[in-house]
């Protein structure tokens, strides 16, 4: 009977962790609230820092060279004792969870983008702006290096806003620098992965090219040439790789800014997000331009975004700024 229970409630925590996946990869999907939060609110933020913070070179060589074929047997003590380290089915679980959203809501993205563009980024506005208010909210600035790092950061979002066609033309290395960007986001409570891929000006890009990539595969699989996987493919690979060169640097980097002056990282962190607003306004103003109807299609879509992060953040999110670096 005891077994049974345990299986259960094994079960059950997977499940859970799973859903818990579903929502942080929805949330950093979308610009304004991010995974970071969605961790916090979900009770698991300590056990995730302390999951990529064990995810090392040394421990993943260890794992690859006790399985089989390559010096194990798949069930040996080093094996089960590293995953056990890495907090492996935890991790696994999540990300599988994470994955499967980002897949969901790149591909709506995708159609949106592709016929109600205002709507879609006037909502992106809303929410971009609406979490700016919030963390602005439980943001103190006292000293002027914290105010330099807030300039510094608004500046830095504004300039690349801006940018977009510049950035777009980067190619699979500017890809790779947004994977590692985005996939830090996930230790930031309020900055989202779609808020820092919106800046660089790969979001869009990386939506279709998702969406693209797992209609290539799904071709593939009822009977299509593999050779439509290829282009997208190297997309994808390169964004995953810099992900995960992100959890080895950015994540780490920005994990001992905060130890070091929490107060002026989330300055800068919180500058980002308000500088970011001009991403939004100049993709419709690219692909759309501006006229009165669209500024009406806009602005009701903004306030749609910026009420619907608001009501998240009444009845859902208790963001505590301070316990960003203790957890």
């Amino acid at each position: 009977m005891s077994d049974e229970s345990d299986g259960e409630d094994e079960l059950g925590g997977f499940i859970r962790t799973f859903l818990i996946g579903v929502c942080m990869g929805s949330a950093d999907a979308v610009p304004g609230v991010s995974g970071g939060t969605i961790a916090l609110i979900a009770g698991i933020y300590g056990r995730l820092i302390a999951m990529i913070t064990k995810v090392t070179p040394r421990r993943l060589w260890t794992l690859f060279l006790s399985m089989k074929p390559y010096g194990g047997d798949g069930s040996s003590p080093d094996t089960s004792e590293v995953w056990r380290e890495l907090d492996g089915w935890f991790g696994l679980t999540l990300v599988t969870g994470i994955a499967t959203a980002v897949v969901v809501v790149t591909r709506l993205v995708h159609i949106a983008s592709q016929t109600r563009p205002t709507l879609l980024f006037g909502f992106f506005f809303g929410l971009i702006a609406a979490s700016a208010v919030v963390l602005v909210r439980e943001l103190e600035i006292s000293t002027w290096f914290q105010m330099t790092a807030a300039v510094a950061g608004f500046v830095i979002a504004f300039v690349l806003s801006g940018s977009g066609t510049f950035l777009e033309a980067g190619g699979l290395f500017i890809v790779f620098l947004s994977g590692a960007v985005a996939v830090s986001a996930m230790i930031l409570p309020g900055v989202s992965g779609a808020l820092l891929l919106i800046i660089l000006g790969q979001y869009t890009y990386l939506s279709t090219t998702l969406t693209r990539f797992v209609d290539s595969i799904a071709a593939y699989i009822t009977g299509g040439s593999p050779a439509s996987i290829g282009e997208t493919g190297a997309v994808v690979l390169a964004f995953v790789l810099g992900g995960i060169v992100g959890l080895f640097t950015v994540a780490r980097l920005v994990r001992r800014a905060l130890e070091r002056n929490q107060t002026a990282t989330m300055a800068f962190l919180i500058a980002l997000v308000v500088g970011a607003l001009r991403a939004p306004v100049e993709r419709v103003r690219v692909e759309v331009g501006f006229s009165v109807e669209v500024a009406v299609m806009f602005t009701l879509a903004a306030l749609a975004g910026a009420v619907a992060l608001l009501a998240l953040d009444r009845y859902a999110i208790d963001l505590d700024l301070d316990t960003v670096s203790q957890r």
